[in-house]
């Protein structure tokens, strides 16, 4: 069993204007929610380890969660706001957000709440701005401390500058996952971000050395590239009529957990030890997920029926 942690919130789009402002389109969100939701639609066991409000809005990601067939036994409630995400998007469908969720459920998870933690889970994933703003983040460190040298862990940056904008709290968080994570994924605006000018084959060398298992670098219209201590392979980019590419990433994260579920990889040594055509089938795989929630408005992410067995 899978399980996603971090934040659910609703993500709000300009659907027009009004004769005195805009029309707003709200939709269930967050990149660890998109995660979780993702591996349900793909028939996987999933888990949802996010904190979310008693209020209307709360009861609406609730209803999503269980519509979807994510377990939320280790769903904290808290009466705290939602957060909110406006979207703008480009004329490439390349999205900006502006958050705003201080004081928000999804924010004050303690870790009274690791208690409810399936004890089938197996396999967890973090990433994104709740594993930098406390309490947390905390709490996560917490759970994964306690579950890496026993269980899978994924791991996606997933940076927010307008939630964090302290680079350094991001630097910290990743050297203090290297020892800790065995599937990192990163886009390649991440790294941009974080290593200016630093080539990625550079720098999965050195977080290999560090003990991580598969580093996986997106790259967006360009496709995935993928490094293990035994092989290299790289996904060619799937051509789509691109509406936006909202949850983009969460699809292809959500894919590539299900890709090696699938094949019997959801371990550090089978990762490390996965022969560079199946890396490669992997993230061909993951792009092709990706790409159909790129051809659809927002994070609508695909289900197990419109992927090849």
């Amino acid at each position: 069993m899978f399980v996603i942690c971090g934040e659910a919130l609703f993500d709000v789009f300009a659907a027009g204007d009004t004769p005195t402002g805009l029309m707003l389109d709200a939709r269930v969100g967050g990149s660890p929610f998109n995660v979780a939701v993702g591996l349900a639609r793909l028939g996987q066991p999933v888990g949802f380890f996010g904190g979310v409000s008693s209020g209307f809005l709360g009861e609406r990601l609730m209803r999503a969660l269980k519509e979807e067939g994510v377990d939320t036994r280790c769903t904290p409630r808290s009466p705290a706001r939602t957060t909110l995400s406006l979207v703008g998007v480009d004329a490439a469908g390349v999205p900006s957000y502006s958050f705003y969720g201080e004081g928000a459920a999804d924010r004050g998870v303690t870790q009274a709440a690791l208690a409810a933690i399936p004890p089938e889970a197996r396999a967890f994933h973090v990433g994104s701005y709740a594993t930098v703003v406390e309490p947390v983040a905390g709490t996560q460190r917490a759970l994964i401390e306690r579950e890496h040298k026993r269980s899978l862990i994924s791991y996606d940056p997933n940076i927010r500058l307008n939630v964090e904008p302290d680079l350094g709290r991001w630097h910290a968080l990743l050297d203090w996952m290297l020892p800790r994570t065995h599937l990192l994924k990163v886009s390649d605006e991440d790294l941009g971000l974080l290593f200016p000018g630093v080539a990625p084959a550079t720098l999965a060398a050195q977080w290999l050395a560090r003990g991580v298992a598969m580093v996986v670098v997106t790259r967006g219209g360009e496709g995935a590239i993928a490094w293990t201590a035994a092989a290299q392979a790289e996904a060619a980019p799937v051509k789509v009529d691109v509406v936006d590419t909202v949850g983009a990433g969460d699809t292809f994260q959500a894919a590539l957990l299900t890709w090696l579920a699938e094949h019997d990889a959801l371990s550090p040594m089978a990762l490390r030890t996965l022969p560079a055509e199946q890396v490669k089938a992997a993230l061909d795989f993951a792009a092709r997920a990706a790409a159909i929630t790129c051809s659809r408005r927002g994070a609508d992410l695909p289900r197990r029926a419109e992927l090849p067995a």
